[in-house]
């Protein structure tokens, strides 16, 4: 059965990618045409390394996966990193 969620009931959930990765918190959604269009996110402090500091990313709706306790996302949503720099951003983190 469709379960329906108002988006009040959204605002503020967890996001993560659909490999578990914690993201941050939804924090608006976008509007279009009478339906959703996408959603800014609030990135986890830690994650805004992901694109070069930003405090938040906005996400088209057809990259979310499910909406439930949580919020699912696909990891092709996120900005890709080359593996080197990931590495280098996870170091200055952990030295943090």
């Amino acid at each position: 059965m469709l379960s329906i969620k108002k988006i009040s009931e959204v605002l503020g959930k967890s996001v993560y990618t659909d490999n578990g990765e914690f993201i941050g918190r939804v924090e608006e959604v976008n509007i279009s045409d009478n339906k959703i269009d996408g959603w800014r996110i609030r990135l986890a402090g830690h994650r805004s390394y992901l694109i070069g500091g930003a405090k938040g990313i906005i996400i088209p709706h057809n990259f979310v996966k499910a909406i439930g306790d949580v919020f699912v996302v696909s990891r092709a949503a996120l900005p890709s990193m080359r593996e080197e720099e990931m590495n280098m951003s996870e170091t200055q983190i952990e030295e943090a």
